[in-house]
């Protein structure tokens, strides 16, 4: 018995390995293999097997875009696998999964996965399977927009290719590699490289990576405007792909031959191949092919003087693009810093301007300043909206779980603060920009808040073992009148730059008085001082543009979305100041600047105590979003209140209407009838709330500039909810 078992395993294992050998030129004939290895598996009771053939199974079929059939096996494969305890195996059914993610709409999970399946294969020091997973990392990157680090996980799985002694994923690299160079406008290079692919590919005998090799010389050779060849390598690498059942690639390859027909003015060409592309991947949901399609009709009917078509592609670009994010964006708080995806806003804002011209070429240019305001809007509410939910629930979950679930709970409290923090300095430099920004002055404990900010940033220093320092000149007041927040954000952000690009040593705030103490105004002056790696004389200047970062100074541990310093430098600007840089490369930098501030007595602000000042107290709360309003309700039942929940407007009204509360929060965006209506009808009706507190809580950052609406609210409340500032503001009107 013994002896046929090991026959059968010998068999299976034949099976298996002709298989994946033959994914590269005849992926029907691997299902073929497969199956049968799958059936002798099953017939032998052999459950290691039974889970590699379905691996094997579901990597076909998610090539072939077989999508629900992949993931459905992959499942299927890794439950075999977890009884077993096999890492590897379960590591090669989530590779599965993540080629399914972000070959569909959902990158940020195709992310996850793949880091999980990376940590495995390194473990096993893999190296096959390592070049297969930094290869598709570095397809997500480059869809983030993240030219780094897309390049550095190329480059990875060329190194692993080498170490695998695999020629054939070594030129699988060199394909999105000559892609990444093209984008950097250096063709040669480019061509090079996949001129390299295409030998290689040659040697191998890797049909299938043939047809991607060929489709990236096509793109050189479109770039280059020989458009002759490039039109034979596109015909060449559809064919292929059609015959080897790749949607991937032939969506991919379609996309582009069109946009070769629109940089030939070929219009009618591009259409009909731009349809192909945009049909396959509406079929099989492939969400970058989708986006890049509309986008591409959009500028096609751009060029062709026809706003009405223009408008209807970009639209259903934007309305993707933007759906594919919103839904995302829980998953982004706890798997991908959103640094590298801010980038890529801006260019969204560009494609919501060009949206406006258009409609300004239908005669509604006075519509071009609400586009803008709807957009800014928008952005605020649709990612503010689940943060709100996110930091609340962390925020009353924190002193209810144990300490090893605290440790969780704190770790993701800290993600989804730092992810609002990116998305404030967005909209801060909005405001900032549009000149809506000013400053709100009032007396302030300033060594206090020195202090605490020191606090806020010293285990950042920490965790890289850096010493944060503090020295406050001693003719330096105690209190003055200031804008707190703007101040904070000033110090905070270079604070944040200065730590960030310093490895050893230490990072110096210093205050010096630099006036005469018997004025009624100090001049300060405010320094942030690291021993880091400097800048070159030549960026000192660029790095305080919106979304710039010095190629000299940025590496991969270094990101950020390249707003910090803009928004000191505006920030700074607006206290009548100028912000200065001195810096030597290797040495270290010091940012300095003055500002003029008035003395105040001392301030002593006593920390906010729960009471029982609002038991009893009632309370109406409008909210559309069932988890926001879940989250809400159980924090003003803590405070004993009592509350009523309307999901929209129009039943706010209708509740207000029918019996008197002492407090109304009202959110701004929802069904029905929207926050501004809702209070608007409250206030001027003949109903029980004519004067009761009303408290706008609001995801929408720009709703408190809607001066029309202004006197009917007694506050504008921000989400994500800031919970002391919600208790103070209805205990103050008690």
């Amino acid at each position: 018995m013994d002896v046929i078992a090991d026959e059968n395993n010998e068999q299976i294992v034949l099976l298996l390995d002709k298989a994946y050998a033959y994914r590269t030129s005849d992926l029907n004939q691997s299902k073929k293999l497969a199956n049968e290895a799958l059936a002798l598996s099953k017939k032998t009771k052999n459950n290691i097997f039974i889970g590699k053939s379905l691996s094997q199974l579901a990597l076909y079929a998610m090539i072939q875009g077989e999508y629900e059939s992949s993931m459905a096996m992959s499942e299927q494969a890794i439950k075999y696998f977890e009884e077993l305890n096999d890492e590897k195996g379960i590591a090669d059914a989530k590779y599965n999964i993540a080629g399914v993610y972000y070959k569909t709409d959902n990158f940020h999970l195709g992310l996850v996965y793949l880091i999980d399946c990376l940590g495995t294969y390194r473990k096993f020091n893999d190296y096959h399977n390592q070049a297969r997973v930094e290869k598709s990392l570095g397809t997500i990157y480059e869809y983030f927009g993240d030219q780094k680090n897309a390049i550095k996980s190329y480059e990875d799985s060329i190194e692993s290719s080498k170490k695998a002694i695999d020629i054939s994923l070594e030129s699988n690299a060199y394909n999105p590699l000559s892609g990444v160079y093209l984008k950097k406008d250096e063709p040669e290079k480019a061509l090079e490289l996949i001129e390299r692919a295409i030998l290689m590919k040659n040697q191998t005998g890797d049909l299938r990576g043939l047809a991607f090799s060929l489709y990236g010389r096509a793109k050189v050779y479109s770039y280059k405007k020989k458009y002759d060849k490039a039109e034979a390598d596109f015909e060449k690498a559809i064919t292929i792909h059609q015959e080897m059942g790749e949607r991937l690639g032939l969506g991919m390859a379609y996309q582009k031959f069109a946009s070769m027909y629109v940089q030939m003015g070929a219009f009618d060409k591009a259409k009909i191949v731009l349809k192909k592309g945009y049909d396959l991947s509406e079929k099989y949901n492939i969400v970058i092919i989708k986006f890049k399609c509309n986008f591409l009709f959009y500028q096609i009917f751009k060029k062709e003087n026809n706003p009405v078509q223009a408008l209807k592609y970009l639209e259903r670009y934007l309305q993707q693009k933007e759906a594919a994010i919103n839904t995302q964006t829980l998953k982004v708080i706890e798997n991908y810093e959103l640094l590298s995806k801010m980038e890529t806003l801006e260019l969204e804002a560009r494609l919501q301007l060009e949206k406006a011209d258009i409609i300004a070429e239908k005669d509604k240019a006075e519509q071009q300043a609400l586009v803008k305001q709807e957009f800014l809007s928008t952005m605020s509410h649709e990612i503010r909206t689940p943060l709100n939910a996110v930091i609340t629930i962390a925020a009353l979950l924190g002193d209810k779980v144990g300490k090893k679930e605290k440790q969780f709970v704190d770790s993701l409290k800290f993600a989804a603060n730092n992810l609002l923090l990116i998305i404030n300095d967005i909209l801060d430099f909005t405001k900032l920009e549009n000149g809506k920004a000013s400053l709100e002055l009032r007396p302030t404990n300033f060594c206090q808040l020195l202090e605490n900010i020191k606090r806020t940033y010293e285990n950042l220093a920490k965790e890289k073992g850096l010493q944060l320092l503090l020295n406050i000149d001693s003719g330096v007041s105690e209190s003055y009148e200031m804008d707190e927040t703007k101040f904070s954000q000033i110090i905070g952000n270079l604070l944040t730059n200065a730590i960030k690009f310093t490895d050893a040593g230490s990072v110096n705030m210093q205050v010096e008085k630099t006036g005469s103490s018997a004025d009624e105004y100090h001049q300060l002056r405010f320094k942030i001082i690291d021993t880091g790696t400097g800048i070159a004389g030549n960026h000192l200047q660029s790095i305080f543009e919106s979304f710039s970062q010095p190629k000299s100074i940025t590496t991969r541990k270094q990101g950020g979305s390249g707003l910090g310093l803009a928004i000191v430098k505006k920030l700074v600007a607006l206290h009548n100041s100028t912000v200065e840089v001195l810096s030597t490369v290797g040495e270290g930098s010091v940012f300095y600047f003055d500002l003029s501030l008035k003395c105040a007595k001392s301030q002593v602000k006593a920390p906010i105590t729960r009471s029982d000042l609002l038991q009893n107290k009632t309370v109406l709360l409008a909210e559309d979003n069932m988890i926001n309003a879940m989250v809400a309700m159980k924090l003003l039942s803590n405070w004993k209140m009592k509350a009523e929940h309307a999901n929209d407007g129009l039943k706010a009204v209708e509740k207000a209407n029918a019996k008197g509360y002492d407090f109304i929060l009202m959110d701004i965006h929802m069904p029905e009838m929207d926050g501004f209506e809702a209070t608007k009808n409250i206030r001027c009706g003949a109903g029980h709330n004519c004067y009761t507190p009303i408290f706008a809580l609001t995801a929408d950052i720009t709703a408190e500039h809607k001066e029309e609406y202004m006197p009917y609210f007694d506050g504008f409340l921000r989400k994500p909810i800031e919970i002391d500032k919600l208790y103070e503001a209805m205990v103050n009107k008690l």
